[in-house]
């Protein structure tokens, strides 16, 4: 348990330090212009790293679904993402190898939210097989229980999920 109070305060300092180096400019009044070139998050990125790191990777993103708004912004030095033990996001990945489950997140996220409803979905199974996959998607922290047969997903997981889904398209 010591270890993993260990790892989970060193994570806490990493997302600490990101946070304050990304605070250290204020937003803008109003909405930025339109970026100058292709690059212009990856540009922005590198400009706040140290030039002697091996870099940082970084996903972000801003999304309207369902009436709710989440931003989201995440990132991790190359060293961080290297050193962690790959093998605990088997599970996590796993339950997104589905397509069945991969498409009752796209229902979900676009506003389909009960049992009942996503039981009427064409091509999900049977009732059993529902709820199997709601739970493994729930187990691996993908969904949350929004209570009375009532599923979401997390706000802080909206943006991971989309950006795992576009780059797999890549």
């Amino acid at each position: 348990m010591a270890e993993i109070e260990d790892r989970l305060s060193a994570l806490e300092a990493q997302v600490a330090a990101l946070v304050e180096r990304f605070a250290a400019e204020p937003p803008p009044a109003e909405a930025p212009p339109a970026p100058d070139g292709v690059f212009w998050a990856l540009d922005g990125l590198k400009r706040r790293l140290p030039a002697d790191g091996t870099g940082a990777v970084l996903y972000t993103g801003t999304v309207r679904l369902d009436e709710e708004h989440y931003d989201w912004q995440y990132g991790r030095t190359v060293d961080d993402v290297l050193a962690g033990d790959w093998t605990e996001l088997a599970g996590v990945l796993t339950a997104l190898a589905h397509p069945v489950r991969l498409r009752l997140l796209r229902e979900i996220l676009t506003g389909r939210h009960g049992t009942a409803e996503l039981a009427t979905i064409e091509g999900l199974g049977t009732t059993g097989q529902l709820h199997h996959h709601l739970r493994q998607l729930t187990a691996a922290g993908w969904l949350r229980s929004a209570g009375r047969g009532r599923y979401a997903v997390p706000a802080e997981r909206v943006v991971p999920l989309l950006a795992i889904l576009t780059a797999a398209r890549r």
